[in-house]
């Protein structure tokens, strides 16, 4: 793919220079020629052939990411080990309010 990008823009470069050099050819014509047929019509074909590898990349990233966590998961789960005591669990602690701070309220 490569090949065809650089022999394209080496036809187009020639296509500029060739314009530059015609009597009534100006600089600005054969720079806007370069950048019209040359550079941003293989940026484009560039990218849009450049799209499967990334999202071949974005997949397995995904997938390497929800192997980690089904493995962290599968580590937790293996270190908790279930309450074996005969004790009644505690109560749970009472909530200390600050009297400083109002209560939020909804708006009307």
């Amino acid at each position: 793919m490569y090949l065809i990008v650089i022999a394209w823009i080496y036809v187009v470069l020639m296509m500029s220079v060739a314009e530059a050099n015609h009597s009534n050819g100006t600089l600005l014509g054969a720079l806007m020629t370069f950048v019209l047929y040359g550079v941003g019509p293989v940026l484009l074909v560039v990218y849009l052939m450049g799209a499967p590898a990334r999202s071949k990349a974005i997949k397995k990233r995904e997938a390497a990411a929800r192997a980690q966590h089904t493995a962290n998961d599968q580590r937790a789960a293996a270190s908790v080990e279930p309450d074996a005591g005969s004790h009644a669990p505690r109560r749970a602690e009472a909530i200390t309010v600050d009297p400083s701070v109002a209560p939020v309220r909804k708006e009307p």
